[in-house]
């Protein structure tokens, strides 16, 4: 039995991301961007501007994830995809997807970035374990791809991974009930194949800058599921 566990939970998060530590997060996001605008890159322009403001690693995380550069930005909404063709495949970064809405339905932080993604704070380091919300999160991927009219779901897993072959048996297990045909696919190099491919659902921006199309479907499910989610949201 998969335990119960709130995916993302980090309990310094109420005070590292609340009112006032949002002040100096948002200063900081302001100079994060116009440093990636004059050519710097994050590493450099997240430690700068890191230690300027003294935040956490925590925080820091969160500023190289919801901030980008304007190039980056314009490349990212050219390639989204707003429709899908009927019976068309989408490709799937399963762990990247699967995980951040398992954080939507364990009501832990989430950050809404500046290129419209929806992306979480957790690293999987090589470790996965399926939780309680793991069946409720892949039959959402289940509805969201029905109501888009998807023909075929391709799961893309990291094989390095552990619980990867549990996880690919929940998914098809609980996407049996859809007219869509699931796959799953356990590789090593989920990034590079995803990067060549078109139609694909990630939150990963090195994936987003090199694929040919992405569907911005985590976003779509959250909006539609948990409208007044609590996200972490810059004000620059």
């Amino acid at each position: 039995m998969a335990k119960t566990v709130k995916r993302g939970y980090v309990p310094s998060d109420e005070k590292e991301f609340g009112t006032e530590d949002m002040k100096k997060i948002n200063a900081a996001a302001d100079d994060i961007y116009c440093l990636l605008n004059r050519g710097y890159n994050m590493k450099s322009a997240s430690v700068f501007t890191g230690n300027h403001y003294m935040l956490s690693e925590r925080q820091r995380l969160a500023l190289a994830r919801m901030v980008s550069p304007e190039s980056q930005l314009k490349i990212r909404a050219a390639k989204c995809n707003k429709t899908l063709e009927e019976g068309e495949t989408v490709y799937i970064d399963g762990f990247n997807t699967i995980i951040t809405l398992e954080i939507a339905l364990s009501g832990t932080t989430l950050l809404k970035c500046m290129d419209g993604t929806i992306r979480d704070l957790a690293g999987l380091r090589g470790t996965y374990s399926l939780i309680d919300k793991t069946p409720a999160a892949v039959r959402l991927i289940g509805e969201a791809l029905e109501e888009i009219m998807a023909g075929r779901a391709v799961f893309y897993m990291d094989a390095p991974v552990s619980n990867t072959g549990r996880l690919a048996a929940c998914i098809h297990k609980e996407l049996a009930q859809y007219s869509f045909r699931t796959e799953t696919e356990v590789i090593n190099n989920v990034d590079s194949v995803l990067s060549g491919l078109g139609n694909v659902i990630t939150g990963d921006a090195i994936i987003l800058d090199k694929c040919k199309s992405w569907i911005n479907l985590t976003r779509k499910i959250i909006d539609k599921e948990f409208p007044e989610y609590p996200y972490v949201e810059l004000r620059i």
